[in-house]
């Protein structure tokens, strides 16, 4: 198991610096990186002892025995595209393999609450073509992707844990919406995007995790960076340490917008933790 640390939270009035709030777990050590392929969350899918809310998984201040007055469910957007050499198809599915990259978006989100392109680098270091192509991943763009709305199930732990798992994760297979498979055995060229509200209580832990890209901001901040086609992995965050850099306050409310895409056929696998969400209606952008 590999651990490191990401800097990705900016302090107010000066540039991001070292913050040890997030942890990288590799969860595919029999995986050949960049391919999509891979193990999989191995003993990740049995309902997460210890996550949720403080010692033994226990609730927090602030939520314990409360009820949830909205259903387990989330509804997000799901955008396909068209593999990358297909008629049609975009640059950046199908087509690159590595590691994880960071820096490929900036530190906070834009004004339409949509990550925005950073990587100053070349398209084979970020694993996208640049600002242009990486601007359609995330927006509708007719002709370059099509937009399906989509519900995620949700497990449930301690009346405000939200637990998403998917070894497996192909919401759009088959789909009379989208662009097909392809002639793959599964449609693997697409992008996720939530956003949702959550009550911060202290002493919770969320973990993301899967591949390919992954980005968590919480309160339009960058909390997790885990860009790039790369095989699947997973990320810790201690919401107690985040709370110091972007000014947390217990018992608020605050936004978390989580965007994810599947690049690289092989695999697909997505899952996450997050606190009970406080919006009953969904929050489409």
């Amino acid at each position: 198991m590999l651990l490191l640390t990401t800097l990705v939270l900016p302090l107010a009035g000066c540039a991001a610096s070292p913050e040890n709030i997030a942890r990288r777990s590799d969860l595919s050590s029999s995986s050949d990186a960049g391919t999509g392929t891979g193990g999989g969350f191995a003993g990740a899918g049995g309902g997460f002892a210890g996550v949720g809310g403080g010692p033994g998984g226990s609730s927090s201040a602030g939520g314990a025995g409360g009820e949830d007055p909205c259903r387990p469910r989330l509804e997000g957007i799901v955008r396909d595209f068209k593999a990358y050499g297909s008629p049609g198809g975009h640059p950046d599915f199908e087509r690159w393999g590595g590691d994880i990259v960071q820096g490929i978006v900036e530190v906070e989100l834009g004004a339409d609450d949509k990550p925005v392109y950073a990587f100053p680098g070349p398209p084979e270091e970020s694993h996208t073509e640049g600002r242009e192509a990486f601007d359609q991943w995330f927006r509708d763009v007719p002709e370059v992707n099509r937009s399906i709305r989509y519900t995620l199930p949700l497990d449930v732990s301690d009346q405000q844990l939200r637990i998403f798992f998917d070894n497996d994760f192909f919401p759009i297979d088959d789909d009379d919406r989208s662009w097909g498979n392809e002639g793959r055995d599964h449609n693997y060229s697409f992008t996720l995007e939530l956003h949702m509200m959550f009550k911060y209580r202290r002493g919770d832990v969320f973990i993301f995790g899967g591949d390919d890209d992954i980005w968590v901001f919480i309160d339009k901040k960058l909390a997790i960076d885990m860009g790039g086609v790369h095989s699947p992995a997973s990320w810790t965050l201690e919401l107690d340490k985040l709370a110091g850099g972007i000014d947390l306050e217990v018992g608020r409310e605050y936004p978390i917008d989580i965007f994810f895409a599947e690049r690289r056929s092989g695999g697909s696998q997505l899952m996450f933790t997050t606190l009970a969400y406080t919006n009953c209606e969904p929050i489409i952008r």
